[in-house]
């Protein structure tokens, strides 16, 4: 009984334990390179807003996922994880940081941005928003769905993270694609 206390009181002491030490807690957001990091982004004057606006329920910097072959209807969030901001702020400053140009004012109203699971093993992310460019008078009005998703490279927090920083790239070249599609200059 002796050795099995002092072997105890070593291994306290020493700073070992027989249980895992506890992760860290980690922010996340959707990364810049060296070359356009916010700071260094310079606006320009002529450039129309671009504007994302979500539902309440998007406005706080959770990492959402969903279970699908399980509870579908139930939306889970990382403990450990969070966004550094609401996830329409980031969509909003990276397509503002994205040095393309919008000529007309662009409206991103974001509905879906989470991850969801297919299987335990299995995951992929998944954004729903609609895209609103207006024209001079505001009587001129285009409107498109998208419905995008990846694969996560790993299903878990990280790949959540990885595959948004892919998808919202992804999503700021089609907006960008079908916005040169449209003809709303305003007539002279």
């Amino acid at each position: 009984m002796k050795t099995l206390i002092t072997v105890m009181l070593i291994l306290i002491a020493s700073g070992c334990s027989i249980f895992p030490h506890p992760r860290p807690s980690a922010v996340h957001d959707f990364g810049y390179s060296i070359s356009n990091a916010p700071s260094e982004i310079n606006t320009s004057t002529q450039q129309s807003p671009i504007t994302v606006e979500a539902p309440k329920w998007l406005s706080d910097n959770h990492i959402r996922y969903r279970l699908l072959y399980s509870t579908p209807t139930q939306v889970r969030f990382y403990s450990l994880d969070r966004w550094i901001a609401p996830p329409p702020e980031l969509f909003e400053q990276l397509l503002n940081a994205s040095g393309k140009q919008w000529h007309n004012p662009v409206t991103i109203q974001l509905q879906v941005f989470e991850q969801q699971f297919d299987t335990l093993d299995k995951a992929k992310v998944v954004m729903h928003f609609t895209a609103i460019i207006t024209a001079g008078d505001k009587a001129k009005v285009n409107k498109r769905d998208f419905h995008l998703q990846l694969p996560c490279p790993t299903p878990d927090a990280k790949g959540a993270v990885s595959g948004f920083t892919q998808l919202t790239k992804q999503a700021v070249d089609k907006i960008q694609a079908w916005v040169a599609t449209q003809n709303l200059a305003s007539p002279l």
